[in-house]
Protein backbone atom coordinates (compact mmCIF):
# COMPACT_ATOMS: atom_id res chain seq x y z
CA UNK A 1 0.00 0.00 0.00
CA UNK A 2 3.29 2.45 0.97
CA UNK A 3 3.55 2.25 -2.70
CA UNK A 4 0.65 3.64 -4.15
CA UNK A 5 0.95 7.02 -1.83
CA UNK A 6 3.49 8.64 -4.09
CA UNK A 7 1.13 8.17 -7.00
CA UNK A 8 -1.84 9.54 -5.52
CA UNK A 9 0.22 12.70 -4.64
CA UNK A 10 0.64 13.05 -8.11
CA UNK A 11 -2.52 12.54 -8.96
CA UNK A 12 -4.97 15.90 -8.01
CA UNK A 13 -8.15 13.59 -8.51
CA UNK A 14 -7.48 11.45 -5.72
CA UNK A 15 -6.99 13.75 -2.57
CA UNK A 16 -8.60 11.86 -0.24
CA UNK A 17 -5.48 9.00 -1.08
CA UNK A 18 -3.48 11.84 -1.14
CA UNK A 19 -4.76 13.25 2.80
CA UNK A 20 -4.55 9.67 4.63
CA UNK A 21 -0.86 9.65 2.56
CA UNK A 22 0.06 12.84 4.12
CA UNK A 23 -1.14 11.39 7.59
CA UNK A 24 0.28 8.83 7.68
CA UNK A 25 3.64 8.83 5.64
CA UNK A 26 6.44 10.44 7.31
CA UNK A 27 6.89 14.52 7.52
CA UNK A 28 9.79 15.95 6.17
CA UNK A 29 11.45 16.50 9.21
CA UNK A 30 12.23 12.53 10.27
CA UNK A 31 15.10 11.88 10.86
CA UNK A 32 16.21 15.93 11.27
CA UNK A 33 13.86 16.61 14.51
CA UNK A 34 15.61 16.76 17.84
CA UNK A 35 14.01 17.52 20.86
CA UNK A 36 15.28 20.33 22.83
CA UNK A 37 14.53 22.76 26.13
CA UNK A 38 12.08 24.44 23.96
CA UNK A 39 9.95 22.42 22.68
CA UNK A 40 9.74 20.14 25.82
CA UNK A 41 8.46 23.57 27.95
CA UNK A 42 5.74 23.83 25.20
CA UNK A 43 5.01 20.20 25.51
CA UNK A 44 4.90 19.56 29.05
CA UNK A 45 2.76 22.10 30.28
CA UNK A 46 0.44 21.15 26.54
CA UNK A 47 0.33 17.56 27.99
CA UNK A 48 -0.68 18.25 31.36
CA UNK A 49 -2.80 20.82 30.52
CA UNK A 50 -5.19 18.50 28.05
CA UNK A 51 -4.66 15.54 30.38
CA UNK A 52 -6.69 17.56 33.37
CA UNK A 53 -9.11 18.82 30.97
CA UNK A 54 -9.47 15.30 29.49
CA UNK A 55 -9.85 13.60 33.02
CA UNK A 56 -13.07 16.18 33.24
CA UNK A 57 -14.02 15.14 30.04
CA UNK A 58 -14.29 11.43 31.10
CA UNK A 59 -16.04 12.25 34.36
CA UNK A 60 -18.35 14.14 31.93
CA UNK A 61 -19.00 10.95 30.12
CA UNK A 62 -18.90 8.90 33.37
CA UNK A 63 -21.72 10.94 34.47
CA UNK A 64 -23.50 10.64 31.13
CA UNK A 65 -23.59 6.49 31.61
CA UNK A 66 -24.60 6.30 35.25
CA UNK A 67 -27.85 8.72 34.34
CA UNK A 68 -28.39 6.56 31.48
CA UNK A 69 -27.82 3.37 33.61
CA UNK A 70 -30.08 4.77 36.61
CA UNK A 71 -32.41 6.53 34.84
CA UNK A 72 -35.49 4.16 35.21
CA UNK A 73 -34.79 3.76 39.08
CA UNK A 74 -36.83 7.05 39.45
CA UNK A 75 -39.71 5.83 41.97
CA UNK A 76 -42.65 7.42 42.35
CA UNK A 77 -43.52 9.90 45.69
CA UNK A 78 -44.88 8.83 48.64
CA UNK A 79 -48.72 9.80 48.75
CA UNK A 80 -49.29 13.33 50.53
CA UNK A 81 -49.58 13.22 54.73
CA UNK A 82 -52.99 13.43 56.09
CA UNK A 83 -51.78 15.96 58.36
CA UNK A 84 -50.31 19.20 56.71
CA UNK A 85 -47.27 20.72 58.29
CA UNK A 86 -46.61 24.63 59.16
CA UNK A 87 -44.47 25.48 55.85
CA UNK A 88 -42.26 28.58 55.70
CA UNK A 89 -41.97 30.28 52.01
CA UNK A 90 -38.76 32.39 51.89
CA UNK A 91 -38.44 35.16 49.03
CA UNK A 92 -35.02 36.54 48.87
CA UNK A 93 -34.90 39.74 47.02
CA UNK A 94 -32.21 42.33 45.68
CA UNK A 95 -33.74 45.35 43.72
CA UNK A 96 -35.87 43.36 41.41
CA UNK A 97 -38.45 45.93 40.63
CA UNK A 98 -39.42 44.08 37.11
CA UNK A 99 -40.04 40.61 38.62
CA UNK A 100 -41.19 40.94 42.16
CA UNK A 101 -45.35 41.44 41.34
CA UNK A 102 -44.60 38.49 39.57
CA UNK A 103 -42.95 36.37 41.96
CA UNK A 104 -45.63 37.53 44.32
CA UNK A 105 -48.59 36.68 42.08
CA UNK A 106 -47.10 32.99 41.63
CA UNK A 107 -46.58 32.58 45.24
CA UNK A 108 -49.76 33.58 46.70
CA UNK A 109 -51.83 31.15 44.25
CA UNK A 110 -50.15 28.14 45.57
CA UNK A 111 -52.45 25.56 46.67
CA UNK A 112 -51.89 25.14 50.62
CA UNK A 113 -54.02 26.11 53.46
CA UNK A 114 -53.20 29.47 54.34
CA UNK A 115 -53.23 28.76 58.34
CA UNK A 116 -50.42 26.59 57.80
CA UNK A 117 -48.60 28.88 55.66
CA UNK A 118 -46.34 31.53 56.35
CA UNK A 119 -45.16 33.98 53.23
CA UNK A 120 -41.15 35.83 54.23
CA UNK A 121 -40.33 38.68 51.75
CA UNK A 122 -36.58 39.38 52.88
CA UNK A 123 -35.89 42.28 51.19
CA UNK A 124 -31.99 43.90 50.67
CA UNK A 125 -32.81 46.38 48.26
CA UNK A 126 -31.51 49.56 47.81
CA UNK A 127 -33.54 51.19 45.23
CA UNK A 128 -36.97 51.93 44.43
CA UNK A 129 -38.13 47.86 44.92
CA UNK A 130 -37.98 48.38 48.74
CA UNK A 131 -41.02 50.98 48.30
CA UNK A 132 -43.38 48.89 45.54
CA UNK A 133 -42.53 45.14 47.46
CA UNK A 134 -43.92 47.21 51.00
CA UNK A 135 -46.93 48.26 48.72
CA UNK A 136 -47.59 44.72 47.38
CA UNK A 137 -47.11 43.14 50.67
CA UNK A 138 -49.63 45.68 52.33
CA UNK A 139 -52.38 45.02 49.79
CA UNK A 140 -51.65 40.87 50.46
CA UNK A 141 -51.77 41.38 54.18
CA UNK A 142 -55.15 43.06 53.63
CA UNK A 143 -56.37 40.17 51.17
CA UNK A 144 -55.68 37.93 53.93
CA UNK A 145 -52.32 36.05 52.86
CA UNK A 146 -49.78 35.23 55.69
CA UNK A 147 -47.06 37.42 53.95
CA UNK A 148 -44.27 39.90 56.20
CA UNK A 149 -42.02 42.47 55.01
CA UNK A 150 -38.31 42.39 56.06
CA UNK A 151 -35.81 44.60 55.31
CA UNK A 152 -32.35 44.78 55.83
CA UNK A 153 -30.14 47.95 55.37
CA UNK A 154 -26.42 46.56 55.60
CA UNK A 155 -27.10 43.39 53.00
CA UNK A 156 -24.59 41.18 55.62
CA UNK A 157 -23.87 38.44 54.38
CA UNK A 158 -25.83 38.88 51.04
CA UNK A 159 -28.52 36.21 50.01
CA UNK A 160 -27.29 33.90 53.15
CA UNK A 161 -27.49 36.72 55.69
CA UNK A 162 -31.19 37.68 54.30
CA UNK A 163 -32.29 33.51 54.65
CA UNK A 164 -30.40 33.18 58.21
CA UNK A 165 -32.04 36.30 59.18
CA UNK A 166 -35.41 35.24 58.29
CA UNK A 167 -35.29 31.61 60.14
CA UNK A 168 -34.95 33.59 62.98
CA UNK A 169 -38.65 34.79 62.92
CA UNK A 170 -39.89 31.88 61.04
CA UNK A 171 -42.29 29.23 62.34
CA UNK A 172 -42.66 26.81 59.53
CA UNK A 173 -41.12 23.14 59.93
CA UNK A 174 -40.09 22.95 56.34
CA UNK A 175 -38.70 26.18 54.40
CA UNK A 176 -39.54 26.43 50.82
CA UNK A 177 -37.01 28.97 48.35
CA UNK A 178 -37.95 31.10 45.48
CA UNK A 179 -35.55 33.15 43.78
CA UNK A 180 -37.33 36.67 42.78
CA UNK A 181 -36.85 35.32 39.03
CA UNK A 182 -39.06 32.12 39.29
CA UNK A 183 -42.38 31.33 38.97
CA UNK A 184 -43.73 28.63 41.27
CA UNK A 185 -46.58 26.52 40.08
CA UNK A 186 -49.61 26.44 42.38
CA UNK A 187 -48.70 22.50 43.47
CA UNK A 188 -45.23 22.48 43.62
CA UNK A 189 -45.47 22.51 47.85
CA UNK A 190 -47.83 19.52 47.44
CA UNK A 191 -45.56 18.10 44.78
CA UNK A 192 -42.21 18.55 47.16
CA UNK A 193 -44.21 17.31 51.03
CA UNK A 194 -45.01 13.94 50.24
CA UNK A 195 -41.09 12.91 50.23
CA UNK A 196 -40.57 14.31 53.56
CA UNK A 197 -42.62 11.48 55.05
CA UNK A 198 -38.78 10.05 55.20
CA UNK A 199 -37.44 11.59 57.96
CA UNK A 200 -33.98 11.23 57.16
CA UNK A 201 -34.79 13.82 53.68
CA UNK A 202 -33.34 17.02 54.68
CA UNK A 203 -34.27 18.88 51.02
CA UNK A 204 -36.60 18.57 47.68
CA UNK A 205 -35.02 19.84 44.87
CA UNK A 206 -37.06 20.66 41.61
CA UNK A 207 -35.97 20.96 38.29
CA UNK A 208 -35.88 24.74 36.68
CA UNK A 209 -37.34 25.17 33.32
CA UNK A 210 -37.41 28.42 31.40
CA UNK A 211 -39.98 31.54 30.42
CA UNK A 212 -37.85 32.91 27.84
CA UNK A 213 -35.78 29.93 26.33
CA UNK A 214 -36.50 30.84 22.73
CA UNK A 215 -36.31 34.96 23.15
CA UNK A 216 -32.43 34.53 21.82
CA UNK A 217 -29.86 32.77 20.89
CA UNK A 218 -28.02 33.19 23.91
CA UNK A 219 -30.95 32.15 25.97
CA UNK A 220 -31.47 28.66 23.92
CA UNK A 221 -27.36 28.28 25.13
CA UNK A 222 -28.22 29.09 28.73
CA UNK A 223 -31.33 26.60 28.58
CA UNK A 224 -29.25 23.98 26.91
CA UNK A 225 -26.42 24.45 29.56
CA UNK A 226 -28.50 24.44 32.71
CA UNK A 227 -30.79 21.52 31.00
CA UNK A 228 -27.70 19.16 31.67
CA UNK A 229 -26.98 20.19 34.90
CA UNK A 230 -30.52 19.57 36.14
CA UNK A 231 -31.10 15.99 34.33
CA UNK A 232 -27.63 14.75 33.47
CA UNK A 233 -25.74 15.87 36.64
CA UNK A 234 -28.48 16.01 39.46
CA UNK A 235 -30.14 12.74 37.58
CA UNK A 236 -26.59 10.81 37.72
CA UNK A 237 -25.64 11.61 41.55
CA UNK A 238 -28.95 11.28 42.83
CA UNK A 239 -30.14 8.24 41.33
CA UNK A 240 -26.24 6.85 41.86
CA UNK A 241 -26.10 7.37 45.43
CA UNK A 242 -23.88 10.35 45.45
CA UNK A 243 -23.66 13.96 46.67
CA UNK A 244 -25.79 16.62 45.02
CA UNK A 245 -26.29 19.96 45.68
CA UNK A 246 -29.30 22.15 46.54
CA UNK A 247 -29.82 25.11 43.79
CA UNK A 248 -30.77 27.82 45.77
CA UNK A 249 -34.07 27.96 44.56
CA UNK A 250 -37.01 25.88 43.34
CA UNK A 251 -36.72 23.70 46.32
CA UNK A 252 -37.81 22.84 49.90
CA UNK A 253 -35.70 22.24 53.33
CA UNK A 254 -36.99 20.57 56.24
CA UNK A 255 -35.92 22.99 58.70
CA UNK A 256 -33.95 20.81 60.99
CA UNK A 257 -31.55 19.90 58.15
CA UNK A 258 -30.60 23.43 58.08
CA UNK A 259 -29.89 23.66 62.00
CA UNK A 260 -28.06 20.50 62.42
CA UNK A 261 -25.64 21.03 59.38
CA UNK A 262 -24.90 24.75 60.89
CA UNK A 263 -27.39 26.93 59.38
CA UNK A 264 -26.38 29.69 56.19
CA UNK A 265 -23.35 30.39 56.45
CA UNK A 266 -21.81 33.42 53.92
CA UNK A 267 -17.62 32.49 53.21
CA UNK A 268 -18.62 31.12 49.87
CA UNK A 269 -20.45 32.70 46.90
CA UNK A 270 -22.52 29.83 46.57
CA UNK A 271 -24.29 28.95 49.68
CA UNK A 272 -26.80 26.96 48.24
CA UNK A 273 -23.90 24.26 47.97
CA UNK A 274 -21.77 24.75 50.98
CA UNK A 275 -24.75 24.06 52.76
CA UNK A 276 -25.91 21.06 50.77
CA UNK A 277 -22.74 19.22 51.47
CA UNK A 278 -22.63 20.18 55.27
CA UNK A 279 -26.20 18.44 55.61
CA UNK A 280 -25.02 15.52 53.61
CA UNK A 281 -21.96 15.12 55.46
CA UNK A 282 -24.58 14.95 58.84
CA UNK A 283 -26.29 12.31 57.08
CA UNK A 284 -29.49 14.36 55.58
CA UNK A 285 -30.85 12.70 52.64
CA UNK A 286 -31.54 14.93 49.43
CA UNK A 287 -34.02 14.13 47.11
CA UNK A 288 -33.93 15.23 43.70
CA UNK A 289 -37.22 14.97 41.32
CA UNK A 290 -36.81 16.40 37.68
CA UNK A 291 -41.07 15.97 37.19
CA UNK A 292 -41.28 19.00 39.76
CA UNK A 293 -40.80 22.23 37.53
CA UNK A 294 -40.63 25.51 38.56
CA UNK A 295 -40.05 28.66 35.61
CA UNK A 296 -37.60 30.83 35.63
CA UNK A 297 -36.56 33.62 33.77
CA UNK A 298 -32.95 33.36 31.96
CA UNK A 299 -30.82 36.25 31.82
CA UNK A 300 -30.78 37.78 28.55
CA UNK A 301 -27.98 39.96 28.78
CA UNK A 302 -24.89 38.54 27.95
CA UNK A 303 -22.79 40.41 30.49
CA UNK A 304 -25.00 39.74 33.13
CA UNK A 305 -24.49 35.91 31.98
CA UNK A 306 -21.08 36.16 31.99
CA UNK A 307 -21.18 37.42 35.98
CA UNK A 308 -23.72 35.10 36.61
CA UNK A 309 -21.31 31.98 35.63
CA UNK A 310 -18.39 33.88 37.34
CA UNK A 311 -20.06 34.06 40.59
CA UNK A 312 -20.98 30.13 40.26
CA UNK A 313 -17.29 29.27 39.21
CA UNK A 314 -16.01 31.23 41.99
CA UNK A 315 -18.28 29.91 44.72
CA UNK A 316 -18.14 26.26 43.85
CA UNK A 317 -14.17 26.58 43.99
CA UNK A 318 -14.71 28.46 47.71
CA UNK A 319 -16.20 25.56 48.67
CA UNK A 320 -14.26 23.41 47.45
CA UNK A 321 -11.23 24.35 49.88
CA UNK A 322 -13.78 24.78 52.62
CA UNK A 323 -15.54 21.55 52.20
CA UNK A 324 -13.01 19.11 50.33
CA UNK A 325 -11.05 18.20 53.87
CA UNK A 326 -14.02 17.25 55.40
CA UNK A 327 -15.56 15.27 52.82
CA UNK A 328 -11.97 13.30 52.66
CA UNK A 329 -12.03 13.58 55.88
CA UNK A 330 -15.12 11.51 56.95
CA UNK A 331 -16.57 8.26 56.69
CA UNK A 332 -18.14 8.61 53.33
CA UNK A 333 -17.32 5.46 50.42
CA UNK A 334 -14.46 6.55 48.18
CA UNK A 335 -16.36 6.78 45.15
CA UNK A 336 -18.63 9.90 47.01
CA UNK A 337 -15.24 11.43 48.10
CA UNK A 338 -14.19 11.38 44.01
CA UNK A 339 -17.19 12.57 42.96
CA UNK A 340 -17.55 15.59 45.20
CA UNK A 341 -14.18 16.17 44.61
CA UNK A 342 -14.65 16.61 40.47
CA UNK A 343 -17.90 18.30 40.96
CA UNK A 344 -16.89 21.05 43.33
CA UNK A 345 -13.68 21.60 41.17
CA UNK A 346 -14.54 21.37 37.92
CA UNK A 347 -14.26 25.29 37.51
CA UNK A 348 -10.51 24.19 37.49
CA UNK A 349 -11.64 23.39 33.61
CA UNK A 350 -11.45 27.79 32.78
CA UNK A 351 -7.95 28.58 33.64
CA UNK A 352 -6.69 25.03 31.99
CA UNK A 353 -8.47 26.17 29.08
CA UNK A 354 -7.04 29.75 28.65
CA UNK A 355 -3.13 28.78 29.27
CA UNK A 356 -3.81 25.72 26.91
CA UNK A 357 -5.41 28.41 24.26
CA UNK A 358 -2.18 30.34 24.70
CA UNK A 359 0.01 27.40 24.42
CA UNK A 360 -2.05 25.71 21.39
CA UNK A 361 -0.32 27.56 18.77
CA UNK A 362 3.65 26.82 19.48
CA UNK A 363 2.39 23.05 20.38
CA UNK A 364 0.60 22.63 17.12
CA UNK A 365 4.29 23.85 15.38
CA UNK A 366 5.81 21.65 17.56
CA UNK A 367 4.02 18.73 17.12
CA UNK A 368 3.97 19.29 13.16
CA UNK A 369 7.55 19.01 13.36
CA UNK A 370 6.90 15.71 15.26
CA UNK A 371 5.11 13.82 12.81
CA UNK A 372 1.44 13.59 12.26
CA UNK A 373 1.40 10.09 13.43
CA UNK A 374 1.77 11.12 16.82
CA UNK A 375 -0.53 13.73 16.74
CA UNK A 376 -3.25 11.08 15.61
CA UNK A 377 -2.68 8.30 18.41
CA UNK A 378 -2.34 10.53 21.20
CA UNK A 379 -3.01 14.11 20.80
CA UNK A 380 -6.99 13.51 19.29
CA UNK A 381 -8.23 11.40 21.58
CA UNK A 382 -7.29 13.52 24.64
CA UNK A 383 -9.35 15.97 22.36
CA UNK A 384 -11.95 14.01 22.28
CA UNK A 385 -12.05 13.28 25.91
CA UNK A 386 -11.90 16.53 26.55
CA UNK A 387 -14.03 18.27 23.82
CA UNK A 388 -16.49 15.90 22.38
CA UNK A 389 -17.84 14.97 26.41
CA UNK A 390 -19.38 18.20 26.24
CA UNK A 391 -21.25 17.92 23.07
CA UNK A 392 -22.21 14.46 24.44
CA UNK A 393 -23.28 15.21 27.56
CA UNK A 394 -25.78 17.48 26.35
CA UNK A 395 -26.92 15.76 23.82
CA UNK A 396 -27.95 13.16 25.97
CA UNK A 397 -30.47 15.68 27.82
CA UNK A 398 -31.93 17.02 25.22
CA UNK A 399 -33.04 13.86 23.70
CA UNK A 400 -34.45 12.95 27.36
CA UNK A 401 -36.01 16.04 28.24
CA UNK A 402 -37.63 16.64 24.52
CA UNK A 403 -37.71 12.49 22.61
CA UNK A 404 -39.75 13.70 19.79
CA UNK A 405 -38.02 17.49 19.33
CA UNK A 406 -34.40 16.64 20.71
CA UNK A 407 -32.80 17.09 16.93
CA UNK A 408 -34.10 20.44 16.26
CA UNK A 409 -31.58 21.93 19.13
CA UNK A 410 -28.64 19.95 17.70
CA UNK A 411 -27.80 22.89 15.88
CA UNK A 412 -27.05 24.61 19.38
CA UNK A 413 -24.45 22.14 20.30
CA UNK A 414 -21.40 23.72 18.81
CA UNK A 415 -22.66 26.96 19.96
CA UNK A 416 -22.99 26.30 23.37
CA UNK A 417 -19.39 24.74 23.15
CA UNK A 418 -17.84 27.39 21.35
CA UNK A 419 -19.73 29.20 24.31
CA UNK A 420 -18.35 27.61 26.98
CA UNK A 421 -14.65 28.27 25.60
CA UNK A 422 -15.82 32.19 25.25
CA UNK A 423 -16.90 32.03 28.93
CA UNK A 424 -13.04 30.71 30.15
CA UNK A 425 -12.02 34.42 30.42
CA UNK A 426 -13.95 35.42 33.53
CA UNK A 427 -14.87 32.37 34.93
CA UNK A 428 -10.85 31.65 34.74
CA UNK A 429 -10.38 35.05 36.66
CA UNK A 430 -13.08 33.80 39.37
CA UNK A 431 -11.73 30.86 39.89
CA UNK A 432 -8.08 32.20 40.23
CA UNK A 433 -9.24 34.85 42.61
CA UNK A 434 -11.35 31.40 44.95
CA UNK A 435 -7.70 30.06 44.78
CA UNK A 436 -6.19 33.22 46.29
CA UNK A 437 -8.76 34.12 48.84
CA UNK A 438 -10.00 37.11 47.18
CA UNK A 439 -13.07 38.03 48.59
CA UNK A 440 -15.94 39.89 46.63
CA UNK A 441 -19.80 40.78 46.59
CA UNK A 442 -22.73 38.58 45.86
CA UNK A 443 -23.75 40.21 42.36
CA UNK A 444 -26.92 39.47 41.51
CA UNK A 445 -28.11 38.32 38.03
CA UNK A 446 -30.55 40.90 37.05
CA UNK A 447 -34.11 40.06 35.41
CA UNK A 448 -35.88 42.30 33.21
CA UNK A 449 -39.10 40.41 32.90
CA UNK A 450 -38.45 39.52 29.21
CA UNK A 451 -41.29 36.81 28.52
CA UNK A 452 -41.56 37.30 25.18
CA UNK A 453 -39.35 37.69 22.20
CA UNK A 454 -41.10 41.07 21.77
CA UNK A 455 -40.52 42.38 25.24
CA UNK A 456 -37.87 45.44 25.55
CA UNK A 457 -34.47 45.26 28.21
CA UNK A 458 -32.27 47.24 26.75
CA UNK A 459 -33.23 50.79 28.39
CA UNK A 460 -34.21 49.31 31.82
CA UNK A 461 -32.13 49.28 34.89
CA UNK A 462 -29.44 46.82 36.27
CA UNK A 463 -27.44 46.63 33.39
CA UNK A 464 -23.79 45.12 33.93
CA UNK A 465 -20.61 47.12 33.13
CA UNK A 466 -18.44 45.46 30.27
CA UNK A 467 -15.02 46.28 31.55
CA UNK A 468 -11.52 44.53 30.16
CA UNK A 469 -12.70 41.27 29.56
CA UNK A 470 -14.22 41.21 26.00
CA UNK A 471 -11.18 43.15 24.70
CA UNK A 472 -9.12 40.37 26.27
CA UNK A 473 -11.52 37.52 24.19
CA UNK A 474 -11.34 39.65 20.78
CA UNK A 475 -7.85 39.51 20.97
CA UNK A 476 -7.57 35.82 21.50
CA UNK A 477 -10.23 35.20 18.83
CA UNK A 478 -7.69 36.66 16.65
CA UNK A 479 -4.89 34.53 17.82
CA UNK A 480 -7.15 32.10 16.79
CA UNK A 481 -8.08 32.84 13.23
CA UNK A 482 -4.35 33.73 12.70
CA UNK A 483 -3.79 29.45 14.51
CA UNK A 484 -6.35 28.19 12.18
CA UNK A 485 -5.09 29.77 8.82
CA UNK A 486 -1.59 28.32 10.31
CA UNK A 487 -3.14 24.86 10.50
CA UNK A 488 -4.54 24.86 7.28
CA UNK A 489 -1.41 25.98 5.61
CA UNK A 490 0.32 22.88 7.04
CA UNK A 491 -2.74 20.62 6.00
CA UNK A 492 -3.59 20.08 9.48
CA UNK A 493 -7.08 19.51 9.02
CA UNK A 494 -7.78 17.48 12.02
CA UNK A 495 -6.46 20.18 14.28
CA UNK A 496 -8.30 23.07 12.54
CA UNK A 497 -12.13 22.69 13.54
CA UNK A 498 -10.67 22.49 17.47
CA UNK A 499 -8.67 26.09 16.66
CA UNK A 500 -12.22 27.64 14.85
CA UNK A 501 -14.13 26.27 18.16
CA UNK A 502 -12.12 28.33 20.25
CA UNK A 503 -11.73 31.13 17.60
CA UNK A 504 -16.03 30.77 17.57
CA UNK A 505 -16.31 31.02 21.65
CA UNK A 506 -14.27 33.85 21.93
CA UNK A 507 -15.28 36.01 19.16
CA UNK A 508 -18.83 35.41 20.09
CA UNK A 509 -18.56 36.18 23.84
CA UNK A 510 -16.02 39.35 22.87
CA UNK A 511 -18.36 40.80 20.30
CA UNK A 512 -21.89 40.40 21.89
CA UNK A 513 -20.87 41.67 24.84
CA UNK A 514 -19.50 45.30 23.40
CA UNK A 515 -22.25 45.32 20.52
CA UNK A 516 -24.75 46.16 23.62
CA UNK A 517 -23.04 48.90 24.42
CA UNK A 518 -23.40 51.09 21.57
CA UNK A 519 -27.39 49.34 21.11
CA UNK A 520 -27.59 51.03 24.63
CA UNK A 521 -26.58 54.52 24.13
CA UNK A 522 -28.50 54.55 21.32
CA UNK A 523 -31.72 53.35 23.20
CA UNK A 524 -30.66 56.35 25.60
CA UNK A 525 -30.69 59.26 22.81
CA UNK A 526 -34.13 58.07 21.78
CA UNK A 527 -37.11 60.24 22.37
CA UNK A 528 -38.85 59.32 25.82
CA UNK A 529 -41.99 58.68 24.15
CA UNK A 530 -40.51 56.71 22.25
CA UNK A 531 -38.91 54.50 24.97
CA UNK A 532 -42.17 54.43 26.82
CA UNK A 533 -43.66 52.92 23.87
CA UNK A 534 -40.95 49.96 23.18
CA UNK A 535 -41.33 48.67 27.27
CA UNK A 536 -44.11 46.30 27.98
CA UNK A 537 -47.59 47.33 29.46
CA UNK A 538 -46.49 45.88 32.76
CA UNK A 539 -43.43 47.45 32.82
CA UNK A 540 -45.47 50.99 32.18
CA UNK A 541 -47.80 49.89 34.69
CA UNK A 542 -44.95 49.23 36.93
CA UNK A 543 -43.27 53.01 36.65
CA UNK A 544 -47.12 54.41 37.12
CA UNK A 545 -47.22 52.65 40.50
CA UNK A 546 -43.54 53.73 41.67
CA UNK A 547 -44.32 57.11 40.61
CA UNK A 548 -47.53 56.99 43.15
Amino acid sequence: MLTLFPIAWANPLHPVVHYVGIIFRTTPFQGLYEPNAFDLSILIPYFVFLGILSIYGVHRYALTYLYLKNRRKLADPPKLPETLPRITIQLPLFNERYVIERLMEAVTRIDYPLDLLEIQVLDDSTDDTRFLCSRLVSEYQRAGFPITYLHRDDRAGYKAGALAEGLKQSTGEFVAIFDADFVPPPSILRDMLPYFSDARVGVVQGRWTWINRHYSNLTEIEAIILDGHFVIEHGARYLSGRFFNFNGTAGMWRRAAIDDAGGWEHDTLTEDTDLSYRAQLKGWKFVYDPRIECPSELPVDVNAFKSQQARWAKGLIQSARKLLPRVWASDQPLYIKVEATLHLTANISYPLMVAFSLILFPAIIVRFYQGWFQMLYLDLPMFIASTCSVGTFYMVAQRSLYPRGWTARLKFIPCLMAAGIGLSIVNAKAVIEAFCGVKSEFVRTPKYRVETRSAAWVGKKYQKKVGWIPFVELVLAAYFLLTAAYSVSIQNYLTTPFVLLFFSGYAYMGSLSLLQVPLRRAWNALPGFIRVRAISASDVALQTDLRQ
